[in-house]
């Protein structure tokens, strides 16, 4: 009995180590992660991005809809989905808001992207990290 309660107690030392270990890594990848976001968008002239409390006013338990038709919904509790325009389907996942306002969301099938929304000339505009301009409805 003795031999057994040491391999025990050594699977859970190295079960625990690796735990440790991929937490430290998970931390540092969502560490240095929002920055490298933050630092891909290109603003336009007359571009001013909206600031973390902007973002967090407008998303609160909103749809935001665009104008090719599709809408975002923001939940309070970070549950999100967008609805494509024409019963094209919905997406899933959860999203939360930088202290710089990037948006980012986490979908179900395990993609990821992250948004800016500025206002630029009198209109708001969500921008996507590949650079893609979405006008949002008054």
């Amino acid at each position: 009995m003795p031999h057994a309660e040491v391999i025990a107690r050594g699977w859970i030392a190295r079960s625990t180590a690796r735990s440790l270990h991929l937490m430290r890594a998970l931390f540092a990848f969502l560490l240095f992660t929002t920055p490298a976001h933050a630092e891909t968008f290109t603003l336009l002239s007359g571009d001013e991005a909206l600031e973390r409390a902007e973002v967090i006013a407008m998303t609160a338990n909103n749809d935001v809809a665009f104008f090719e038709g599709g809408v975002s919904r923001y939940s309070v509790g970070g549950a999100y989905s967008y609805t494509y325009a024409n019963d094209g389907g919905t997406a899933y996942g959860r999203f939360n808001v930088a202290p710089d306002g990037l948006i980012c969301i986490a979908f179900r099938n395990g993609r990821s992207r992250c948004d800016r929304f500025v206002r630029s000339h009198g209109r708001l505009v969500m921008i996507t990290e590949n650079g893609d301009r979405f006008p949002v409805r008054p």
